[in-house]
This record gives structure tokens, sequence and C-alpha cells, in this order.
């Protein structure tokens, strides 16, 4: 395979690798809101418990887009 096209897959997997960097700065953001809203109103654990958990499950989904497009762009021909 040519090199300048092996260079622009390396190039480009690692540019698509960067939104991953932003889910781990969101799922911290949401566990350290639910840890400051469970001090707050302890009553609304479980509530608040259910919404963090579909916040978690929307950013991770962000994340398994982004390996999707990493591994097309590296692995297709």
């Amino acid at each position: 395979m040519n090199p300048i096209i092996v260079a622009s897959k390396s190039i480009g997997a690692g540019l698509s690798t960067i939104a991953l960097l932003g889910v781990g700065i969101g799922v911290g953001t949401i566990f350290a809101s639910l840890m400051s809203s469970q001090a707050r109103n302890p009553f609304q654990q479980k509530t608040l418990f259910t919404y963090a958990m579909l916040g978690f499950a929307v950013t991770e989904a962000v994340a398994l887009f982004a390996l999707l497009i990493t591994f097309l762009i590296l692995f297709s021909k």
C-alpha cells in the first residue's frame, strides 16, 4: 500500500479519537454533578441516579461512534 495513504489513515484515526477526550470530561462532569446533587438532596437519590445513568449512556454512545469511525478509517481499503 502507498505510504502516503498509510500515513493519512494513521493521522485520520488519531484525530478521530479526539472525541474520546470530550467523552471523558463529560462522564466526569456527570458523576461529579450526581455526587453534588445527592449531597444536597439525599431523598431524590434514586431519581438522580436514573438520570445520571441516562446521561452516561448517551455520552458513552458518542465514544462508541468515535471508535467506530476510527476502526473504519484504519481497516478500510
